[in-house]
């Protein structure tokens, strides 16, 4: 019998131990790698080509629906079960949109772990109950959102400022110059019509690219 082979990516180790608990003692499931954030993410994915990715929404650098919508191009028979605590609207929506197969509310059982898991490895797709209200929001997954407005970067350059680095510190992580990063800065805030940092930050917050 071929297993399920399981990539857990959650910047907190306890919640990546907790799961890789829950999942390790199924016979039909295989955990073949754990990342801290986003990039973790895309690097190990590669390697181990897994047939799902328990994705964290919210991570550090790069989040998980940033991730997400890089996955599902590069590796699209790779599968994402979307893993958060919120409820939010706006986490669901880009969420889906950005390619994830079903959404796990952290505080769910572990039934409902193993049954998500099963269920997208199979190609079906699976929603937390308690979330489902939101699919009904006024926006609904295919509901364009001001972040459709910003290229890849331009949205990872805006979560890296959103967690307080500087325009030096954006360019280290991203390996191009403190101009580059300025100049998407300058069209991130033109495009979201914004004139402050602390407003980029409220936006960040709101449209869930961080806590």
């Amino acid at each position: 019998m071929n297993r399920i082979r399981i990539l857990l990516a959650d910047d907190h180790t306890v919640v990546r131990q907790g799961f890789r608990a829950i999942l390790e003692q199924q016979s039909d499931m295989q955990i073949v790698g754990e990342a801290g954030n986003g990039r973790e993410v895309m690097t190990l994915a590669q390697e181990t080509t897994p047939d799902v990715i328990v994705m964290d929404v919210a991570m550090p650098e790069l989040n998980g629906m940033e991730a997400t919508r890089r996955l599902s191009t590069s590796l699209p028979n790779t599968r994402v079960l979307a893993l958060s605590m919120h409820k939010d609207s706006v986490y669901v929506r880009e969420m889906l949109k950005a390619g994830a197969r079903g959404y796990l509310l952290k505080d769910s059982g572990d039934q409902d772990l193993l049954e998500a898991v099963r269920a997208i490895a199979r190609g079906g797709a699976y929603i937390s109950p308690a979330v489902q209200p939101a699919l009904m929001s006024p926006y609904r997954i295919q509901g364009s959102t001001p972040l459709d407005l910003l290229t890849s970067r331009e949205r990872e350059v805006l979560q890296l400022i959103a967690e307080g680095k500087t325009n030096k510190e954006v360019a280290a992580v991203l390996n191009i110059s403190v101009f580059t990063v300025d100049a998407h800065r300058g069209r991130i805030m033109e495009k979201l019509n914004v004139h402050n940092v602390n407003e980029l930050v409220r936006f960040a917050v709101r449209n869930g690219l961080v806590d």
